[in-house]
């Protein structure tokens, strides 16, 4: 896909996730965003930046905006779907922990390879999304499994800002989450929809 207008994620969306980093769910949707520079396609190296003791992979269930959405109910929101695409919201986590903002931690050059976008299917509670590290499977969860639904989500983020079509939306990580170094690979895929697979590599 071309580099979203904008990307919307979501922090701390799967329990099991939230608790195995030390973290309370949260209330309502914790929000924040990753610049489009970050983005990469399949194959590209992950760069690991200089300076950063710990940097994870994030299999991610991300969703493509196709309808200006603003101040819409959920039914509204989820028929404003384009498309699903599988996702890795690659975090620094030393950053994230030491900064007030995650903007260094998630938005480094390199930080989300995006696999291809994929058809809606009728039932997003069953989309799977799957993790594996240098071959083994680290991450597998449900949209079932989410503290807060796509389409909730979708409403709820159109209450503050106006999604509009080609923007993309991270809708969190499950449990599984774990350190990449140079030489891996780590692909995310979202069951018999759209797969991201990229080595791993030093910055410079």
């Amino acid at each position: 896909m071309q580099r979203p207008g904008k990307i919307i994620c979501v922090g701390r969306n799967y329990a099991a996730h939230a608790k195995e980093l030390g973290n309370d769910v949260p209330k309502e949707p914790l929000l924040f965003f990753k610049p489009p520079t970050s983005v990469i396609s399949a194959g590209t190296p992950i760069e690991l930046p200089p300076g950063s003791g710990r940097v994870d992979f994030e299999g991610e269930i991300g969703v493509v905006i196709g309808a200006t959405l603003r101040r819409v109910d959920e039914a509204t929101a989820r028929a404003g779907i384009r498309s699903l695409i599988a996702a890795n919201d690659v975090s620094s986590r030393d950053w994230q922990n030491n900064d007030g903002q995650w903007a260094r931690a998630k938005g480094c050059d390199t930080f989300l390879p995006l696999g291809q976008e994929a058809p809606v299917p009728a039932d997003l509670d069953a989309v799977t999304v799957v993790t594996r590290h240098n071959g083994v499977e680290k991450q597998r969860a449900t949209g079932a499994d989410m503290v807060f639904k796509i389409p909730f989500l979708l409403a709820h983020i159109s209450k503050y800002m106006t999604l509009e079509p080609g923007d993309l939306l991270l809708t969190g990580t499950p449990a599984g989450v774990a350190q990449l170094a140079p030489g891996d690979t780590v692909e995310v895929e979202l069951v018999g929809l759209s797969s991201v697979k990229n080595p791993v590599a030093a910055g410079r």
